[in-house]
């Protein structure tokens, strides 16, 4: 056994693909709900602005530009609510995965340290801390959490692959308990611009940190808003003392943001109009997909944001994939997101208009 067999999981969609074979065999074509991947258009705008930035022959900083981070500050206080962020409360990453896998790495974590993430939840969470040699600890509530030795609480509100969003009672609840005990709190928000049935709140509002960003950082993403995913344009926001300890690993390590990608990133950021638009893609393909699931016997849980459905029909969820498969459709099973998923699967709507028209055909039929 390697060394990296031996501190990670398998990778879980390796896992999927017999049953990718089998849907992209059916004579109509692969519907794939799986991967939760942007299949839309990169706004018009955001394309001009990485094209106009393509001479870029010089190494692009670490921090971002000057003007980067004017987009970030004020982004972060428009659409989250946060007050008084300055340039040190703000942080540009290649991608939010990158972050989740290496920051118990880059805070220093190692044997006798712990990390907490919720039961269900993305798997680079317990990756970052198998990397770092930390112990990977889950939850359901986490305010009943051993504080000993947890030095990492990760938050995901909206959640992956859920679509459970924390109220702002609940995160206050949870931001002043790590205080108590000195935990630093990461807050991946990357859906909060993705409420259906209930608006997420971020944990920088007011309301959840009392207005101090002490002991807490949220992680947002261009690539689920923006249809940036192949842009790998994040950043975090929140307590300039961790952000700085970061500002100064990231720039020992060459962790850096394309230039062209930063220019991108702040046309995305200072405009409203494609999230609108983008939105309302989304929200007509949740809506067919969620009537044609339910229709074929489905039960829908939480969900109430994100780009997912989280489906059960009370049985083991490979049973489910398999019988999807069948039908052209690949869906993510349960199990991805950690024991408790079992018997349910992820649904994303990230299919085109015309791909999520055949799904439906196929689950009526």
């Amino acid at each position: 056994m390697s060394a990296v067999s031996s501190r990670l999981p398998v990778f879980p969609w390796d896992r999927l693909e017999p049953y990718k074979a089998t849907a992209a065999a059916h004579p109509d074509g692969i519907v794939d709900l799986s991967v939760g991947t942007p299949v839309d258009p990169v706004p018009a705008l955001v394309q001009r602005a990485l094209a106009d930035a393509a001479d870029s022959p010089g190494y692009p900083t670490v921090w971002g530009t000057p003007a980067l981070r004017d987009a970030l500050t004020g982004w972060v206080e428009r659409r989250l609510g946060a007050k008084g962020v300055g340039h040190t409360n703000v942080l540009p990453v290649v991608g939010s995965k990158e972050l989740v896998a290496w920051l118990p790495t880059q805070l220093g974590l190692g044997p006798g340290d712990k990390v907490a993430y919720p039961r269900l939840a993305y798997p680079t969470y317990e990756v970052g801390a198998r990397l770092a040699g930390a112990e990977p600890v889950v939850y359901d509530e986490p305010t009943d959490l051993d504080p000993t030795g947890l030095k990492l609480l990760w938050l995901n509100s909206p959640s992956n692959p859920t679509g459970r969003v924390l109220s702002a009672e609940e995160l206050r609840r949870t931001v002043a308990w790590a205080r108590e005990h000195g935990v630093l709190v990461f807050s991946d928000e990357c859906y909060l611009e993705l409420g259906w049935e209930t608006e997420p709140v971020s944990v920088l509002h007011p309301d959840v940190c009392g207005g101090s960003f002490e002991g807490i950082v949220a992680v947002h993403s261009l690539s689920k808003r923006s249809n940036l995913a192949g842009y790998r344009a994040a950043f975090l926001a929140g307590d300039a003392a961790v952000l700085g300890e970061l500002l100064q690993i990231r720039k020992h390590g060459g962790m850096m943001v394309a230039a062209p990608v930063q220019a991108a990133t702040v046309a995305a950021l200072g405009d409203t109009a494609h999230v609108t638009e983008q939105r309302a893609r989304y929200a007509h393909r949740r809506a067919a997909l969620r009537a044609a699931f339910e229709g074929a016997g489905f039960r829908i849980e939480h969900s109430e944001a994100s780009l997912y459905l989280w489906a059960t029909r009370d049985e083991p969820c490979w049973d489910t994939v398999g019988a999807l498969a069948e039908r052209g459709i690949l869906v993510a099973p349960g199990d991805f997101y950690g024991a408790a998923g079992d018997r349910f699967v992820r649904i994303a709507f990230t299919a085109t208009d015309e791909r999520v028209e055949a799904a439906v055909r196929r689950l009526a039929g």
